[in-house]
């Protein structure tokens, strides 16, 4: 399984959600390296199709696809009005991933 944790320098959610996805891999038993990529350009954000900071991605796919913007180097809100995303959506995420 591959996490990735696409983030805007300086962005104060960044921490908070690779702890979070961490805390939901170590509760479901999954051992999965955590790869953190900071996006410094709008090229970069247009080309990686970074809806904001941070985005986590399992295995390609967005933790919550249906809440993306356009891609850009802004701070990103989740379903749950946080700037990270709830452990429900980071578990499932996880446990559909899985799954395959």
């Amino acid at each position: 399984m591959k996490i990735d944790v696409l983030y805007v320098a300086g962005c104060p959610n960044y921490e908070p959600a690779v702890a979070r996805i961490r805390k939901v891999l170590a509760s479901e038993s999954l051992q999965a390296e955590v790869h953190c990529v900071v996006v410094s350009s709008d090229a970069e954000a247009k080309a990686l199709l970074f809806p904001g900071s941070p985005t986590i991605r399992v295995n390609g796919d967005d933790v919550e696809p249906t809440h993306t913007n356009s891609p850009s180097l802004a701070c990103r809100l989740y379903a749950n009005r946080s700037g990270v995303p709830s452990e429900e959506v980071l578990r499932l995420a996880v446990r559909t991933k899985r799954k395959e």
